[in-house]
């Protein structure tokens, strides 16, 4: 592969570091981890958006969670079609083989494919609405969650349409029968956040408020 190219010097020299103290100072539970295999809590369902730091938010350990990231963390319907579907994939090993007793999808603000959906359904995003386009078809996914919120008031429409990026993919996670089955079976349990990146906080959603609330 002629592309290729070897890793840039600063990457390299934090590999180093990394090496030097973090690793150094845990060898033996890494070693664990290698010989044992994972054994995760959680998986956590969260967007590309390099500011959402997952382990960080939550002060997770290695091998604590199993993490999928995608734009704008969807989850898809379940539709066993033979296509390519990575992140049912990941939603599926964690479930069957991986036995996570928690899925979590987290949502955040600013999130630049919710913007995008948002664009595209209103119009202002052509681009997007072609076929060719993996992000658009991808955003397809969030349609239903713009009707909802499309009659907002205008500065609270981003938000809201964040949130039903969250809600879209818990209801999508239902429709998978393996999930469905653990949820109901109570070996499993599903949850929704919202991460205000600025200011650092973070809201769960409540079945019973019927809404997200600030924890």
């Amino acid at each position: 592969m002629q592309a290729a190219r070897p890793l840039p010097h600063y990457l390299v020299q934090r590999f180093q570091g990394w090496k030097a103290t973090s690793y150094s100072e845990n060898h033996a539970w890494f070693r664990r981890l290698a010989s044992e295999g994972q054994h995760p809590r959680a998986m956590v369902i969260s967007c590309c958006d390099s500011r959402v730091h997952v382990t960080s938010i939550f002060g997770a350990d290695t091998g604590e969670f199993f993490i999928h990231r995608n734009i704008a963390n969807l989850v898809p319907p379940y539709e066993p079609d033979g296509d390519h579907h990575g992140t049912s994939a990941a939603v599926e090993y964690a479930v069957t083989a991986l036995k996570v007793a928690h899925i979590i999808v987290m949502g955040h603000s600013s999130c630049g494919g919710v913007q995008g959906c948002l664009d595209m359904c209103s119009g202002k995003a052509p681009a997007l609405e072609e076929k060719s386009s993996f992000v658009g078809r991808w955003m397809d996914i969030l349609r239903p969650g713009y009707e909802k919120v499309k009659d907002l008031p205008e500065d609270k429409v981003s938000k809201a349409l964040e949130h039903q990026a969250v809600l879209t993919s818990l209801g999508n996670l239902m429709s998978f029968p393996f999930v469905r089955d653990a949820v109901e079976a109570e070996e499993m349990s599903l949850h929704g956040v919202w991460h205000e990146i600025g200011k650092g906080e973070l809201e769960v959603y409540d079945p019973k408020a019927g809404g997200f609330v600030a924890v």
